[in-house]
């Protein structure tokens, strides 16, 4: 019986948060898990469709605070996506443990999933990686990962979607 009753406290918990991510991304006309077109949209318009801390990373280049992300202990298999497009950015397979404070990755997941642009800001040269598809700010990369790519892509938590790996309940481990 408390099996039972576990089973279906696990199944509202994730009916809920379903609707939640629902709920969210239907207010976004331009949220695509398949999608690949560019996407062109002023500041404006994401400021009406965007949470507050979500718009000022993404469209602000805002970071979050180190060590606060969601993603950034989180080892579950899956797909990371852009929190504002649903552009397919990262798989879990190429993230690490670079105790850096942001979820780290050596490689993104697709050609064209990200873009690049110098950034000069707080006196210093690094990398800006933005999504490939509506050209939001993720984070930086760095050239101190681990092989093979010899690359850190630092990115911000809130910036990212993630969606796990469906397992199959016949397949014996």
């Amino acid at each position: 019986m408390k099996t039972i009753i576990k089973q279906c406290l696990v199944l509202l918990l994730v009916s809920t948060a379903f609707a939640v991510f629902a709920q969210q991304k239907a207010k976004n006309p331009y949220y695509s898990r398949t999608a690949t077109n560019k996407i062109k949209v002023g500041n404006a318009e994401w400021k009406k469709i965007l949470s507050p801390d979500l718009y000022a990373v993404a469209r602000e280049g805002a970071t979050e605070k180190a060590f606060t992300g969601k993603y950034n202990t989180f080892n579950q298999r899956g797909t990371y996506y852009c929190a504002v497009c649903g552009n397919r950015l990262f798989r879990s397979d190429s993230k690490f443990e670079s105790s850096c404070g942001w979820p780290s990755f050596f490689e993104p997941g697709a050609k064209g999933s990200v873009v690049y642009k110098e950034d000069l800001s707080y006196n210093m040269v690094r990398t800006e990686v933005l999504c490939g598809r509506c050209g939001s700010h993720l984070g930086h990369v760095f050239d101190d990962g681990p092989k093979p790519t010899g690359k850190r892509y630092c990115m911000n938590s809130i910036s990212l979607d993630f969606e796990a790996d469906q397992t199959n309940p016949f397949k014996k481990n």
